[in-house]
């Protein structure tokens, strides 16, 4: 199946790191970000497990729960979590699943459902379980991204995003290009002018259906 923006999370229940998961009650309401690696003991994907680990402390701070995801066991990731912290200076303080049956990995499109890999497969063989996931609190995905075996991920924007996300959740507004926390937004084209300004105040009109404001306190 394919996984589009508002669709309710495929639910599962997996053995982890942290013990038998299912990801719906391990969601709660909080918001969640599921990310996916090809293998253990990989390098890249050691530099982007001990990014996770270091942004911990922000992720709790959003009420953001974080997961990874690996087609090797749980017996496997514990070890490989010793490399991950070595590297981090950090705990890797979240849980990683065992998808060796790759049920995740199929149920959230991260390879082809016909894909059959071989034992002893290497991380070319997954190559394309290289995916993240943002979850909100009512179980629907909020944001998708793909990256290739080459490019590591940027854990910066991700964070950038769920930001932006918590942010307009549920408001009139939207985040411009380039958007950081703090900055200006883009009012929603629900509010005509007057609405708008009753209800943020100011309104810095760039073009009729462009207009800022002030971003709201969170």
């Amino acid at each position: 199946m394919t996984i589009r923006i508002n669709d309710i999370a495929p639910n599962f229940t997996t053995d982890s790191t942290a013990g038998e998961l299912n990801l719906h009650d391990w969601v709660g309401d909080s918001y969640a970000i599921l990310f996916s690696h090809p293998k253990d003991f990989t390098p890249v994907c050691t530099t982007e497990f001990g990014a996770v680990a270091r942004l911990v402390p922000e992720f709790k701070k959003r009420n953001t729960k974080v997961m990874g995801v690996s087609v090797d066991s749980v017996e496997e990731h514990h070890k490989w979590m010793r490399d991950i912290e070595a590297f981090a200076g950090a705990p890797a303080d979240f849980p990683i699943i065992d998808d060796t049956s790759l049920q995740v990995a199929k149920l959230y499109d991260m390879l082809p459902a016909e894909s059959v890999l071989p034992d002893g497969r290497t991380a070319a063989d997954s190559a394309t379980v290289r995916t993240v996931f943002i979850i909100g609190p009512d179980k629907k995905i909020r944001l998708t991204m793909s990256y290739p075996m080459s490019v590591g991920r940027n854990f910066a924007e991700i964070l950038r995003a769920l930001d932006a996300i918590q942010l307009t959740d549920g408001a009139p507004i939207a985040t411009p290009a380039d958007w950081r926390s703090g900055e200006d937004v883009i009012v929603g084209l629900d509010l005509n002018d007057e609405q708008a300004k009753v209800k943020f105040g100011e309104i810095d009109i760039k073009l009729p259906y462009l207009r800022f404001t002030k971003a709201p306190k969170s």
